[in-house]
Formats: C-alpha cells, structure tokens, sequence
C-alpha cells in the first residue's frame, strides 16, 4: 500500500515545497489635497511676505516705542536753566546764584553748570569749531535732576529765578515730553493700522487660494460627498493643507524679519562711532528688539498660520454648503456666490 500521508499533507508527492501566496499590501492614501502646486507655492510666497512685514511692522514699532520711553524718562528726570548775556551780568556769578536757588526746593536732587568748553561742543555742529563764546550772545546753561517721584514746584521756582535773576528762565520739558508721548501714540496706532491691514489682505488671500484650490478639486469634493464623507472630514484634510504652507510661509517670513533686526543690531554695534550711526542712535535708538521683541515675531507666525487654517476651514466648510445646497435644488446655482 501507498503512504497517504503526502496527500493528507498538501505537499507535491515529489516532496517540494508548496509556493507561498504573495503578501497583500494596502496601497498608501493619497492626501485629498495635492501636497505642491502652483497655487500652494504662490500662497506660501504670499504668506511669507506678509509675515515678513508684520514681523518688521510689530519690531519697528516697538523699537520706536521704547525709544520714545527712553526720551521721555531721560527729559522727565532732567530741568534746564538758561541765563542770557548781559552787558551788567556777572555770568560766572549768575550761574551759581541760580544753582543754589534750584537746590534749595525739595525735589531736586543735583545742579550741574555746563561750563564754556562744553557750550562749545553743543554748538560746534552748526557754528563750528574754535568758538569764542565771548564774542557771541550765547545761553550758558544749568542742569537740575530731579525726582521723578516727587518733583519740585516749578511755578515757584520759575518766580524765583525771574525775581533774582531777571536773564534767567526755567525749562521744565514738559512740551517736550507731550510731543514724545504723543509722537509715540502716533506711532502705535499706525503700526497697529499696518498689522491689521496685513492680516487683512492674508485673510482675503488665503480666502481666494482655498477657494481656487476647491475649484481645482471640486470633483473630488463631490465623489467624497456623493459616497458619504463628511464635511468635517474633508474641511480638516483642507485644514491640514493650509496649516503646512501656513507654517512655512509664516517661519520664513518671521525668520527673515529677525534676522534683519540681529543683523541692524550687529551693523549698528560696529559702527557707532561714525556719524550716520550716531544720528540713526538719537533718532532711533539701537535696532535691537530685545529678547520680548523675538518672542512677538514667534507669536505673530503662530498667529498667522491660525488664522490662516481657521480662514481656510471656514471658506471649505461655506464652499461644501454650497456644494450641498446646487445638488438639493439644481435651480438655484444663480443664487449661490461664486
């Protein structure tokens, strides 16, 4: 008799191996929305140009802002008597006469005169160098610092002066120091102007992208639709999409903006003992925007590419109604924005 057990086995009776079946393999998913295209390209331009700008627009305003600050405070702390020439004045007599009447008021703390060499170097700019104050009418000058906490009464102290030293006259900077605050009022409100204007025009931008690209896709749309995907589903895949070039767009636009305030920094560090610095550091004071000014760019690339993806999801989640709403009632495909 034959053994059976080969057949009962499922091996050939020659003994070979049986051939294994090839392993199914699952094909990958495509991502609904195509990952790189000419629309996602020009949108993730468009997205970095408008992070750059805001990024610049929130740096240079609080630049200007601190700088602003730093003048205030430095006139605020600061009063200013000046004495005019006279044939019958003893200037060198004068000067310390209206000195100690300034310190003799509570709230101030020290009187500097600011002796001929020094008047000099303050007008040698415009009358320039080698000046003989002697032969010119020219202001001397006396520097009180005060508290800012509790300063003196400069009404008094003006009376005063002009009682004991009729030449004499007080400047308290308070002009000086409404126009500072007022300047950088000014300021803060344009630059916030500019930032809204740039979110703006990003949000009507990413509103006409997404809105191009589901045109692009719209068969795709309706298939998912038609087979039944939901709208949540197919506005997160679109979500998704947009957050990527968001995130790019936005990285590059706030990196290039930091790079330029680190590379004024550096530039300005380097060169400030020449004139042109000099005139951008009273002007402007250092481009550098500090460590809080850093953190502002990282912030404003967050909050680009959110508002960026929430625009987007909105604009998916209208454009699916509409969708909805042509195939329930083919009649009203007039009615519905494009």
């Amino acid at each position: 008799m034959t053994d059976p057990a080969p057949a009962r086995s499922g091996r050939p009776a020659g003994g070979a191996p049986e051939k294994k079946r090839p392993e199914m393999r699952v094909r990958p998913t495509a991502p609904i929305v195509p990952p790189s295209n000419i629309q996602g390209n020009a949108l993730m331009v468009v997205i970095a140009i408008m992070a750059f700008l805001a990024c610049l627009t929130l740096g240079a305003v609080s630049m200007v802002r601190s700088t602003a600050a730093s003048w205030e405070s430095q006139i605020s702390r600061e009063i200013t008597i000046q004495i005019k020439p006279d044939d019958n004045l003893d200037m060198e007599k004068a000067l310390t006469q209206a000195r100690d009447i300034a310190l003799g008021f509570v709230g101030t703390k020290t009187g500097q005169i600011v002796d001929e060499a020094a008047t000099a170097r303050l007008l040698e700019p415009w009358l320039g160098a080698g000046l003989d104050l002697k032969e010119l009418p020219v202001p001397r000058l006396v520097i009180i610092t005060i508290d800012e906490t509790h300063p003196p009464d400069f009404e008094a102290m003006r009376a005063l002066l002009k009682d004991s030293i009729p030449q004499a006259s007080l400047d308290d900077h308070r002009t000086w120091v409404d126009r500072l605050v007022s300047m950088a009022h000014t300021t803060v409100m344009i630059g916030t102007g500019v930032l809204l204007l740039v979110f703006t025009a990003m949000v009507l931008t990413v509103v006409f992208a997404t809105r191009g690209t589901l045109s692009g896709n719209r068969h795709i749309v309706e298939v998912l639709h038609f087979v039944g995907a939901e709208s949540s589903f197919v506005a997160t895949e679109f979500q998704k999409h947009f957050l990527k070039i968001s995130l790019k767009g936005s990285a590059v636009g706030s990196a290039l903006a930091a790079l330029f305030f680190a590379a004024a920094g550096i530039i300005q560090s380097h060169t400030i003992a020449t004139p042109q610095t000099d005139q951008a550091t009273a002007l402007f004071g250092t481009f550098s925007v500090g460590a809080l000014g850093y953190v502002g760019i990282f912030v404003t690339m967050i909050v680009i590419a959110l508002l960026t993806t929430v625009t987007a999801r909105f604009t998916v989640m209208r454009t699916i109604y509409e969708i909805d709403l042509i195939r329930s009632d083919p009649a009203r495909t007039d009615s519905v924005p494009n």
